[in-house]
């Protein structure tokens, strides 16, 4: 499966950051408070640079020129670039440590990795039903397509719209209102059996934790065997809940004690930082993508102002927090912008072409071919967006059982062992 090009980047980045310390340590391996003031010094600079990841996403979110609109399909794929680069540095530095002869088995680091690890697993169901998600907006873009076909085929005629038209179109954005609106409240179904674990195309391969056995049919291409929307169904259980895992996921996640960051040589302040960013960016991907049972009830607890990341990530939950209680986007089913333009878009042509009178008057056939036009848009971009930001939760998925595994290991490792 082809990495993103943000994927290659955070790998790059990771690599880089771990051979810095493999030159280092070779080159200083006999002044142990040299080599700690050096850790300090390196996990300051991976938290440092979370902040500035983070205070992208944020600056972004009030900057109208921006190319990356605030929970745009571009802007939560420089979420999820942030969560990458975050995750590979996070994974250099443990990495590193072991390599200088370091010992990560011992307490009290090694309860607070086991703890990271319990949340990082929790998140690989989450991502499964993300991609979920994705594949909804993907089957709401094939009835806005029709729509849009229906109601452009005479755009280059003088003659306004006809009935036949209209009632295709209106049909089309009928059957996605109704696909919207079953998935907003949905508590499951059946499994849709889809998972990030397939490698390939073949039902007996697996990878990572990803389990589910994928259908000949692939899910997301559609087919004209008659199925209803309702086929659209789950990857995970009936009874799991995207509300209750991000509780999971955040749950009890604390400041580490001062005695626990000095007996670690500060790596209990990156292992806090890196539980911290991965609950942030889980939440705000749920927040926007449809997932089953969502909801944004679970909050990261109050951040000391001492973490330089602390008020953007802060800034951050406030700002889609007020997003999700705006009057018209309280009951959408996801907030991406794109979905919200999906909504607006099939809400104002459905009132349009609510007429008994065909043709369409001037006047309204003119409304007609504009709300059209941003349909047309709204397809392109959900057509150019939809599959690099799939790559990327699939990258995420991967990168999490990867590092998971990196870490168990070395964990599983005799605690007289040195890299």
């Amino acid at each position: 499966m082809p990495a993103t090009d943000s994927s290659s980047a955070a790998t790059s980045v990771g690599r880089s950051f771990l051979s810095l310390r493999r030159d280092h340590h070779n080159h200083i391996p006999s002044d142990p408070h040299h080599s700690n003031s050096s850790d300090l010094h390196e996990i300051d600079a991976f938290q440092r640079h979370a902040a500035d990841l983070l205070n992208d996403l944020v600056l972004s979110v009030s900057d109208s020129d921006s190319d990356d609109p605030f929970l745009s399909l571009a802007w939560t794929r420089r979420l999820l670039d942030s969560f990458l680069i975050c995750l590979e540095e996070f994974r250099a530095i443990l990495l590193g440590l072991g390599l200088a002869g370091g010992d990560l088995a011992r307490p009290p680091l090694d309860r607070l990795l086991h703890d990271f690890l319990d949340r990082a697993v929790k998140v690989l169901d989450l991502c499964n039903a993300l991609r979920d998600g994705l594949d909804l907006i993907r089957q709401c873009r094939k009835h806005l397509v029709i729509a849009a076909a229906a109601l452009s085929s005479s755009s280059d005629s003088a003659a306004p719209r006809g009935e036949a038209q209209i009632r295709r179109a209106r049909k089309a954005l009928t059957d996605l209102t109704i696909l919207m609106l079953d998935d907003k409240d949905v508590s499951g179904g059946g499994q849709r059996n889809r998972s990030f674990g397939r490698a390939t195309r073949d039902s007996s391969a697996s990878h990572g934790h990803g389990h589910h056995r994928r259908s000949s049919s692939g899910g997301s291409s559609g087919s004209g065997s008659g199925s209803h929307l309702r086929s659209l169904s789950w990857s995970v259980s009936r009874t799991w809940s995207a509300s209750r895992q991000l509780q999971a996921i955040g749950g009890g996640l604390t400041v580490p004690r001062a005695h626990d960051v000095a007996a670690t040589g500060g790596l209990a302040s990156a292992v806090y930082t890196m539980g911290a960013v991965l609950f942030a960016v889980a939440w705000a991907l749920v927040a926007a993508i449809p997932c089953q049972d969502r909801g944004l009830q679970a909050h990261l607890a109050t951040v000391p102002r001492s973490f330089p990341w602390a008020a953007p990530l802060t800034t951050l939950f406030d700002r889609i927090l007020d997003e999700s209680k705006k009057k018209d986007r309280k009951h959408s089913c996801g907030l991406l912008k794109e979905i919200h333009q999906i909504e607006r878009c099939s809400r104002q042509l459905i009132e349009v072409t609510d007429t008994a009178e065909f043709p369409l008057p001037d006047d309204k056939d003119a409304e007609v071919q504009e709300a059209t036009q941003e349909l047309l848009q709204v397809c392109d971009s959900l057509k150019d967006g939809l599959d690099p930001l799939e790559r990327q939760v699939r990258e995420m998925f991967h990168r999490v059982v990867r590092t998971r595994t990196e870490i168990l290991d070395y964990l599983s490792r005799p605690h007289n062992a040195t890299g």
